[in-house]
């Protein structure tokens, strides 16, 4: 007996080996994993994990005028609240309809089309023109979800000013906030809850079904066989992020809430921000385009034996620009985009 236990003991051991190194922990697979299936959701995500260090940066900044320190809290506090709940609202359905895709793909989309798209893959979800397909709907939520997530962030900087005001004081005329007498609080039923996620499934299908249809057509398959080996991941969060803050700027701008002395430091820090993180972030992504090879390759001759091998590579090629722009414009740039945003607003205030 003594034996037989001693020779199950490396056994045991090796099972929980595979789960200790770096490349094959279930923290980095479930991450990876998530963001191929989600982009957009786990992008807002990063997002609201980064917002919580900026405040920080930007209370750090030297030299700089308190109220508008304040302000650029606030609105970076409101636009990653916000940016979650809005994209793991809106993004949820269109992952969930590309999901059961992947699953049948012959029940959503033609023989030809699984062809076409299969690449000469071993099959239709190794594709890259096929994950390049499917990506374009998944990461096109965060960008036609733009100009609202805009909007409702400008309308709740006012909200989140409170917690700005907990470390740099309040200032009680710096906003009017005026009381929703109309909100009505109502009990959720059962019958409801039921009813819902009935009315989910149903919209989820009708999704897949049309998805289906578009990735059908010809045009789109022309679009992704032509463009499926560009770095296509961080050009539509680009334009996102440019799409959002021309947005948010003339939501302030409009902005009653907002006091005018107050509207350009804010609108310079949202342009100097996504300007200075849109240039640094393709200049940091071309340098890591190498070390990031070297690392697919490693992981992937670690995880070779993986069923979803291919979804955890491109869980890897979208958490990259990910991390890339989540890093830059949530710790870095709010240093130099708030001292800047301050210079400017008062020298252009001299010159008046």
């Amino acid at each position: 007996m003594k034996i037989k236990t001693n020779s199950n003991v490396p056994n045991i051991k090796n099972k929980n080996i595979s789960f200790k190194g770096f490349y094959n922990n279930q923290f980095l697979l479930k991450n990876l994993k998530f963001a191929a299936n989600n982009p957009s959701h786990y992008a807002a995500a990063a997002a609201l994990a980064f917002s919580t260090i900026r405040p920080l940066a930007i209370l750090a900044t030297p030299k700089t005028n308190k109220e508008n320190k304040k302000i650029a809290c606030a609105k970076s506090l409101a636009s990653s609240a916000i940016g979650y709940t809005v994209m793991a609202a809106a993004s949820a359905p269109i992952a969930d309809a590309i999901k059961k895709i992947d699953e049948t793909p012959s029940k959503y989309l033609k023989k030809m089309t699984v062809k076409n798209l299969q690449n000469n893959a071993k099959d239709l979800s190794s594709s890259r023109v096929y994950q390049f397909a499917t990506q374009i709907f998944k990461l096109g939520t965060g960008f036609v979800m733009a100009i609202p997530k805009s909007m409702l962030t400008c309308t709740l900087i006012p909200v989140f000013m409170g917690a700005a005001s907990f470390f740099l004081g309040k200032d009680k005329n710096e906003f009017s906030i005026q009381d929703d007498k109309n909100k009505k609080h109502t009990r959720t039923q059962k019958s409801k809850v039921i009813s819902f996620k009935g009315l989910y499934n149903k919209s989820v299908e009708n999704i897949a079904n049309k998805i289906g249809k578009i990735i059908d057509t010809k045009p789109f398959q022309s679009f992704t066989r032509k463009f499926y080996q560009t770095n296509f991941t961080q050009h539509i969060m680009s334009l996102t992020d440019t799409l959002l803050t021309m947005s948010f700027v003339g939501q302030v701008a409009k902005s009653k809430k907002i006091k005018k002395e107050r509207k350009k430091p804010l609108i310079h820090n949202s342009l100097i921000s996504t300007g200075l993180c849109i240039a640094a972030s393709y200049g940091i992504n071309h340098i890591l385009n190498k070390p990031t090879e070297h690392f697919i390759e490693k992981f992937s001759a670690v995880n070779k034996n993986l069923a979803d091998l291919p979804k955890y590579v491109e869980g890897i090629k979208i958490v990259k620009p990910i991390i890339i722009l989540g890093g830059i414009y949530y710790i870095f740039i709010p240093l130099i985009s708030t001292f800047a945003a301050d210079r400017t607003s008062v020298s252009k205030t001299k010159h008046m």
